[in-house]
């Protein structure tokens, strides 16, 4: 996800209680390595979720560049549940499936990747960034029997202050973030970002979600 995106939102990252960029990526770097010991045995402790603003919001470009292309991973049935139940065997196939895509997709900008800006697609030559890590994500999750409108496409502001995509796993015990920054999955509270818009409950609309800040905290791990 690129600049495009971040000018067409006009996201002015500010952080709260005056935590500068310095101090919030030396945070997470901490918060990381500690988040690295999480295993798929431990489940994790309630979370909370996003509230999101009642207001529909357009999708961003890259999305809406793939539903017109793959219009099929885009349909959402209103009849899934939109949270799942957080068993320990959802955990373990969540923390697999989020180390397993990780590992296997060696990241690349969209301009390198494609020559272009912001286009979201399958990382099926191995390359890819940010959004194309979650939606491979997503799409491995759904054939392991999640529901596609519990896992939803969230644009998020980073650490650095810029535009990154996650996907968000909305739960019983929470609202949970899969990234391709680290193999942990976090609480949304406890990965730092700030969170501007994700899917909506049909998928083709999505959802404001008020530049929500997530603190980083240094019990992200468990």
């Amino acid at each position: 996800m690129q600049q495009p995106f971040l000018r067409r939102l006009s996201a002015r990252p500010v952080y709260k209680n005056g935590l500068g960029l310095t101090t919030l990526a030396l945070t997470l770097i901490l918060v990381s390595g500690r988040s690295e010991a999480q295993t798929a045995a431990v489940m994790p402790s309630r979370s909370s979720a996003v509230t999101p603003r009642s207001d529909a919001v357009t999708p961003v470009p890259g999305w809406t560049y793939f539903c017109r292309h793959r219009p099929e991973e885009c349909a959402v049935d209103p009849s899934e549940p939109s949270t799942i139940a957080l068993t320990p065997q959802a955990w373990r196939t969540l923390a697999r499936v989020n180390h397993q895509v990780n590992a296997m997709i060696r990241p690349m900008t969209d301009e390198e990747h494609w020559g272009g800006p912001d286009r979201w697609d399958f990382a099926e030559d191995g390359y890819g960034d940010c959004e194309d890590y979650q939606l491979v994500k997503r799409q491995r999750l759904v054939s392991a029997g999640f529901p596609r409108r519990a896992l939803r496409m969230t644009a998020v502001i980073d650490e650095d202050g810029a535009p990154h995509a996650v996907m968000m796993v909305r739960t019983d015990r929470g609202d949970f973030i899969l990234d391709n920054k680290r193999n942990a999955i976090l609480p949304w509270r406890k990965t730092g970002y700030i969170y501007l818009q994700r899917e909506g409950d049909t998928g083709s609309t999505w959802v404001s979600l008020g530049e929500a800040f997530a603190a980083p905290v240094a019990t992200a791990g468990r």
